[in-house]
């Protein structure tokens, strides 16, 4: 098993994804044909289920882009059932503590960092590469943290420290939200609290992730320079509505 974004983010590297939402294989090859490093399928606030999800990693399967699940719980049969269908990484919500974090760890890990389940799964080929995928899992399975709530800021020193967070990820609408600033992503204490992370992540050699929704002129460059490494952009569902309005608006204008 060898995962190309987290040897990207170890290089120091930024690692570009986006988000499937819609949860169709066709959008997810779309999208892995688009040249993202990492496709995020979204569980936790898409409509794909876990048979869906193993669709989604196929149509991905012939790109050099990489299926994330973000799980819909911080539960370990959704950790087994995201790695065993052959997803590099798990993208872990809500995690507000360093008792969360910890059990995140040991959910993604096999013993005896961890307590995940060993079976023959398609992750390995079901069983052809098994040997392989079990002795390299453990190093190469990206976890990613999310820190979308003010107690997971305030925590975050201990939930970098924890052995096996490999990137904390921002949601900065959840973290406005639990900020009585719900939607202000660019109100001063949102900002704050955001770099507080980045800052704090990036003292723990932790790599430090963000959302953008809808990117402006040079935004994911300034957040490069800034130190952010783990970015995504844009929804298939965003980016498809407007696109449509956009285009819907336009022949609306046309003359007779």
């Amino acid at each position: 098993m060898k995962n190309h974004v987290k040897d990207k983010l170890r290089r120091g590297l930024p690692a570009i994804g986006t988000w499937n939402m819609i949860g169709h294989a066709v959008v997810a090859e779309i999208l892995a044909q688009a040249g993202f490093d990492w496709v995020g399928l979204d569980m936790e606030h898409g409509v794909t289920d876990w048979p869906q999800a193993v669709h989604l990693m196929q149509a991905m399967q012939a790109t050099q882009c990489l299926p994330l699940c973000r799980l819909p719980i911080n539960q370990p049969e959704h950790f087994k059932w995201a790695l065993d269908a052959g997803a590099f990484g798990v993208i872990v919500p809500l995690v507000n503590s360093e008792e969360e974090a910890r059990r995140a760890v040991a959910y993604a890990k096999y013993p005896p960092q961890g307590i995940r389940g060993i079976s023959i799964c398609r992750a390995h080929g079901y069983g052809a590469c098994f040997e392989d995928y079990v002795r390299t899992a453990n190093e190469e399975t990206l976890v990613i943290l999310q820190i979308e709530h003010i107690d997971s800021v305030h925590a975050i020193e201990q939930i970098c420290a924890v052995p096996g967070v490999d990137a904390v990820f921002i949601g900065p609408y959840d973290l406005s939200g639990s900020m009585d600033l719900m939607g202000q992503v660019s109100h001063p204490d949102v900002l704050k609290a955001v770099d507080h992370v980045r800052e704090v992540a990036e003292a723990h050699g932790v790599v430090p992730g963000l959302l953008i929704v809808d990117p402006a002129p040079n935004e994911v460059q300034d957040r490069i320079e800034e130190g952010f490494r783990l970015i995504s952009v844009g929804l298939d569902t965003d980016v498809l509505s407007k696109g449509m309005r956009a285009l819907m608006q336009n022949s609306r204008s046309a003359k007779m």
